[in-house]
């Protein structure tokens, strides 16, 4: 939720404990009245408590609130070298309904929110396993699965929670990286071709995301953004795409620059220039510019791609189409993760 803060806005709807890391009270923070955790002598402060960790508690089902965000369960408040960091302690079926309505929309057909709760439960799980961090599973950003709190819910994402409830993607009998993203572009990709190892049930499918906005997509920069984005080059002369993947994404470029070259992934590509996917071409705008070196470089370039993130698993816009065309969220799921069972994991 919230890492490394010089200090943190805390409240509760209703009367909350405020704990100590081993479960013993310190005392309590009043219904709707906000206060600052701050880091002090190696230990966090809230309302005259202190302690390493700290645990704000909301009784009879209330919620808790930090800085702009009203959350379920509870908050961890925890010292460390950068400041307070706030860990929300929360029930994963809680966390799945407002993943579910921050990453597809609420109005959404019920088979396609279903089949996001089945892979954000499915991603959760097999993220926890593995979490690098000693305070939380998993963050709140895309880095992970956008999650909100309580401001994500709704009746039709908690309807798609509890209708699939505990339900999981295995393969082999192991819960599956469930990844997903917003669209491909007209067809997915191979696991292989993004990260380093090929899995069996991360295989390009044929998409059905032709409504999504950023199905195609267009961005210019002149010769000045090039210049700046692509820094320690000079004026970019060209980039040049080194290899594609079997759906035409970019694995390596080369940019030319008057003051040398650089080859670059796909993905620091795509990062550095703020592209929507690694589904691109890059077209130099028709003029040359002059350098004080006495080159010429184009006045810009136009980039035109086609999709929205990396391209594994799950199209959430393809999954709309499909569910336009009658199928089922098990169905939806099927296509997307190869080879994989529908089982019941733990919840």
């Amino acid at each position: 939720m919230q890492q490394g803060k010089s200090q943190v806005a805390v409240g509760s709807s209703t009367t909350a404990q405020i704990l100590d890391g081993s479960g013993k009270q310190l005392g309590q923070l009043p219904a709707l009245q906000g206060y600052f955790a701050s880091p002090a002598n190696g230990a966090i402060t809230l309302a005259d408590q202190q302690a390493w960790r700290l645990i704000v508690k909301p009784t009879d089902g209330g919620f808790v609130y930090i800085d702009d965000q009203w959350y379920r369960g509870t908050v961890s408040l925890i010292h460390t070298s950068k400041g307070v960091t706030a860990v929300n302690n929360v029930d994963l079926e809680d966390y799945l309904a407002s993943v579910v309505g921050k990453e597809v929309y609420k109005d959404w057909p019920a088979e396609v929110l279903k089949a996001q709760a089945v892979a954000a439960r499915s991603y959760a799980l097999y993220k926890s396993q593995s979490s690098k961090s000693s305070f939380f599973d998993l963050g709140d950003s895309q880095t992970y699965q956008v999650y909100g709190g309580v401001n994500g819910e709704a009746p039709s994402t908690h309807a798609a929670v509890q209708a699939t409830a505990g339900q999981v993607l295995t393969y082999g009998g192991k819960i599956i990286n469930a990844s997903f993203h917003a669209s491909s572009g007209g067809h997915t990709e191979n696991s292989e071709n993004v990260w380093s190892g090929a899995l069996p049930y991360l295989r390009g499918v044929e998409d059905f995301d032709q409504a999504a906005p950023k199905y195609q997509w267009t961005k210019t920069l002149t010769a000045m953004e090039a210049k700046q984005k692509l820094s320690g080059l000079g004026n970019i002369i060209a980039i040049k795409p080194l290899g594609k993947t079997f759906t035409g994404r970019i694995t390596n470029v080369e940019v030319v620059g008057d003051r040398g070259s650089r080859t670059m992934t796909g993905r620091e590509m795509r990062t550095a220039l703020g592209l929507n996917s690694t589904l691109f071409e890059v077209t130099p705008q028709p003029g040359l510019v002059a350098s004080q070196s006495g080159s010429t470089a184009p006045t810009g370039f136009q980039i035109t791609g086609k999709g929205h993130g990396h391209g594994l698993g799950m199209s959430q816009w393809g999954a709309l189409g499909l569910a336009k065309q009658g199928k089922t969220y098990d169905q939806i799921l099927q296509h997307y993760y190869q080879g994989t069972a529908l089982s019941k994991g733990e919840s």
